[in-house]
């Protein structure tokens, strides 16, 4: 094959084989999936607006959960629009630079999760362990250079890991066994050995999760030293409360965000990762507004006084 043949036998567009194909789920599974969609965007966004409207919510902790609350509506947006449009019109198609875009905006937001739950993390510490300093410590400036940061990180990860997706061609296949382009599966369609770029991601995921992870887990070993040294119980009650809505969230995100990123991308091969993925990409961003809101006075309190 010559090059001309060659380049005419590159792949432009690659067929998304979704969830299922069986033609009599497609309606079922699209109304499951819009609602699951309208209701994470409401619990984003309504945490969002309760944050911004309510003077009462305008501390650190409630600035990084609207944060958090953001990331997880931009990595929903990422996915979900496309593939409710192929239960509906069967539009299986997408374009090489609209998939490497899909997956960049995925994953700038779930990278940025993860450091933003770091900072939530340190936020409860300073907050129990050094509570007389809090107002202090916890700046204005300083919350904002976390939050910062953390979406910097999340868009200069996707950006590497993007610019890695465009030294691999593709011409043998174009069916990527998934719902939306996640990069383990382009990488088993890809024509070019993909080693280097497993092994980025490999390296990347090992190092952003067991350094963020092991964060999270120092500052809540001090956090439940000072809990238990504390003589009251209504002020253990209270601090277990405010703590054991991040520690859900964090389970939930990092075993999920493991077995894709870490365990799955040692063997792309045999990867098995689309269940996990509907996980990742619905459940954690449609739960979070809720394990954070519904055992949370003050966000309760200033939803009843948006509603009066």
């Amino acid at each position: 094959m010559d090059l001309s043949e060659f380049e005419a036998s590159l792949v432009t567009e690659f067929f998304l084989q979704g969830i299922t194909d069986r033609p009599e789920l497609q309606v079922p599974l699209f109304l499951v999936f819009f609602s699951i969609y309208v209701i994470t965007m409401v619990g984003n966004l309504g945490l969002i607006f309760l944050v911004l409207k309510d003077p009462h919510l305008h501390t650190p902790m409630y600035l990084f959960l609207g944060s958090l609350a953001f990331a997880d509506a931009c990595s929903s947006t990422a996915v979900t629009p496309k593939m409710l449009m192929k239960f509906l019109n069967k539009n299986d198609m997408i374009s090489l630079c609209e998939c490497f875009s899909q997956f960049y905006f995925f994953c700038s937001s779930a990278s940025a999760e993860c450091f933003l739950l770091v900072v939530m993390a340190y936020d409860r510490y300073v907050a129990i362990c050094n509570p007389l300093n809090y107002a202090v410590v916890m700046s204005k400036r300083l919350c904002v250079q976390f939050i910062s940061v953390s979406y910097l990180i999340g868009l200069l990860l996707a950006s590497i890991h993007v610019a890695l997706l465009f030294r691999l061609t593709f011409c043998n296949s174009n069916i990527i066994d998934h719902f939306f382009c996640d990069v383990i599966p382009l990488y088993t369609i890809s024509c070019t050995d993909p080693f280097i770029n497993a092994l980025v991601l490999f390296i990347f995921a090992v190092f952003v999760e067991v350094s963020t992870f092991m964060s999270i887990i120092v500052s809540y070993i001090h956090v439940l030293f000072a809990i238990l040294k504390k003589k009251s119980k209504k002020g253990r009650s209270k601090a277990f409360s405010t703590c054991s809505a991040h520690l859900m969230s964090v389970s939930l995100f990092y075993g999920t965000i493991f077995v894709i990123y870490v365990i799955s991308v040692s063997d792309t091969e045999n990867y098995q990762g689309k269940l996990y993925s509907l996980f990742y990409t619905f459940i954690i961003p449609l739960l979070n507004p809720f394990i954070y809101s519904l055992r949370n006075k003050e966000v309760l309190g200033a939803l009843r006084k948006l509603r009066k």
